[in-house]
């Protein structure tokens, strides 16, 4: 054979001149030993893992990949669970278990898709490297024959394919996936998340043998957070397992203090700890914030989420946030009981396309269900064109009356206080955004406001101070936290703590059913000493006689 046959000759055998890659089509002649070993493999992925994978350790280099506890059982809730979801501390080599389990499927399954998704493009493609790094150190007779090897992705000769992109209902639209891999989903921008899982998901959990494998840190009380406590419930078919720092061997309280005293408390108890902490400055104390712990809906129509069913003779507020309904903040309303301490947000409703011409009418139909509640519109820019519509074209009766008196700032006095201009809706400004944040801190954090829904709590986590005001993350919105702002500002005005008062509205009541009936009495008699003569006739009827009626 000369020297350019040879050349030919390794080049077929071997992908693009890459002597650790098998070209596709090239056949093996493989001994008995390995076909027992490739059919045992096939029916096992940790065998396969422990024995045929390796990895780059950080001290040693390139080793075999022996797999701790949690990591075996990792496999296991992956291998036997179509949707599973995992919260883990952080380089206990969740990654690692993942991948090596992905190199399984793909070799010993035909024409499996895989998706492997991060929240960073370039995060995506380092996971697919690490796959790529153990593929090249698989023996030949375990490869498949390799088509395309790039760095986004790979595809075999038996028809399984992986892809690594960033988390967007764009990355993987119109392709058919076998598996999905969600890494550092808590990391996601929420809105992006949102988008993923309304556009994507439906079509990938439609199948019947399709997986969806979420995994992360912690990143505070976000969608991951919402995730995860409803695959702990059981409000969702995520089957959820927790990996704890302190299960890799070797990591002691030597180890934890010292990384404490390296990264802080803060860090260590969401990185490590698996604590869903939310952003540092918040209006709520993050220890309160902590223990709000969100319920799941009673009932779920057309973006209204309905805690509690109105009582009858309670006392609701309804108290709005206006958007311009172009898809980027939300359109709020938050149905508050009023009737007696503590106050509880019983409903809530949010929409990022609601039109503000067409927001009255759904104000007006969650208000009215919920005992003509009293409506609080925040007046600013579109706001206005709101409360117009609810007081001149929909005649709703409940609005609040707000009074400006220049200097003094708005009260509410249902329009009673004296000197000053009157409008149905309430401008936002520095003082009454101060008194609010002011008055709602001290609601929730003494329990005075009881706040059990998801989308309202993971607001507040992200409710930070700037400037000498508050307002959402970067990335956030704060939309219900606005509409809390409102009513807390309520409760702040004389006039509103008269409209709630139980014992003063049943005074009030009584009063008025006695001058009422003062009103419809009779004229009284007057006993002059005599007796009166009195019969009653055959229909039962009562007569008086008079005794000088002649």
């Amino acid at each position: 054979m000369s020297s350019s046959e040879t050349t030919t000759t390794t080049k077929t055998k071997h992908y693009l001149g890459n002597h650790l890659l098998k070209a596709a089509g090239v056949s093996v002649d493989y001994t008995k030993e390995e076909i027992e070993e490739y059919i045992k493999c096939s029916k096992n992925p940790k065998y396969f893992i422990e024995t045929y994978i390796n990895i780059v350790h950080v001290d040693r280099g390139l080793v075999p990949f022996k797999l701790y506890d949690f990591q075996k059982k990792m496999i296991n809730v992956m291998h036997k669970n179509r949707f599973s979801i995992f919260c883990t501390a952080r380089q206990v080599g969740k990654t690692t278990t993942v991948i090596s389990y992905f190199l399984w499927y793909i070799l010993f399954n035909e024409n499996m898709n895989i998706a492997i998704l991060a929240n960073k493009g370039i995060l995506a493609r380092e996971i697919l490297g690490k796959l790529q790094l153990a593929y090249e150190n698989l023996p030949m007779f375990l490869q498949q024959g390799v088509k395309i090897w790039n760095r986004g992705d790979i595809s075999l000769e038996n028809g399984s394919k992986i892809v690594a992109a960033s988390t967007s209902s764009s990355a993987i639209r119109g392709g058919s996936f076998n598996i999905i891999l969600l890494d550092e989903f808590a990391f996601v921008p929420k809105n992006i998340a949102d988008e993923f899982m309304s556009s994507v998901y439906p079509t990938i959990s439609s199948g019947e043998t399709t997986k969806v494998i979420v995994v992360s840190t912690p990143n505070g009380l976000n969608h991951f957070y919402k995730m995860w406590e409803d695959a702990k419930e059981k409000r969702n078919q995520y089957v959820p397992y927790e990996v704890s720092w302190n299960e890799v061997p070797g990591r002691n309280n030597k180890w934890k203090h010292d990384t404490i005293s390296n990264i802080g408390k803060d860090r260590w108890a969401q990185e490590f700890e698996g604590e869903f902490v939310g952003s540092i400055n918040t209006l709520i104390a993050p220890s309160k914030l902590k223990s709000l712990v969100f319920n799941a809906p009673v009932e779920h129509t057309n973006d209204l989420d309905i805690y509690e069913y109105p009582l009858p003779n309670h006392i609701y507020t309804a108290t709005v946030d206006v958007s311009l309904g172009e898809g980027q903040d939300f359109s709020a309303l938050s149905i508050i009981d009023a009737s007696e301490f503590p106050y509880k947000q019983v409903a809530k409703y949010r929409n990022s396309n609601m039109s503000p011409l067409m927001f009255p009418t759904v104000i007006t139909n969650i208000a009215t269900k919920y005992n003509n509640a009293y409506i609080l519109v925040e007046i600013n820019g579109i706001g206005q064109q709101v409360a117009d519509i609810l007081y001149n074209e929909i005649e709703y009766e409940n609005m609040v009356l707000i009074t400006s008196r220049g200097r003094a700032g708005q009260l509410f006095d249902a329009g009673f206080g004296g000197k000053g201009t009157t409008q149905f809706g309430i401008t936002m400004s520095k003082k009454v955004k101060q008194i609010g944040c002011t008055m709602l801190k001290n609601l929730i954090e003494d329990d005075k406001l009881l706040i059990h829904d998801f989308d309202t709590i993971s607001e507040l986590t992200s409710f930070i101070s700037k400037a000498g005001s508050f307002e959402a993350e970067p990335g956030c919105n704060d939309d219900l936290v606005m509409s809390l702002i409102l009513f807390a500002w309520l409760t702040s005005q004389p006039h509103f703590k008269e409209l709630t008062n139980l014992d003063l509205r049943t005074k009030m009541l009584e009063e008025k059913m006695k001058v009422l009936e003062d009103e419809i009495l009779p004229f009284g008699f007057v006993d002059d000493g005599t007796e009166e003569t009195s019969y009653r006739d055959d229909t039962g009827q009562l007569w008086i006689v008079d005794p000088d009626y002649q």
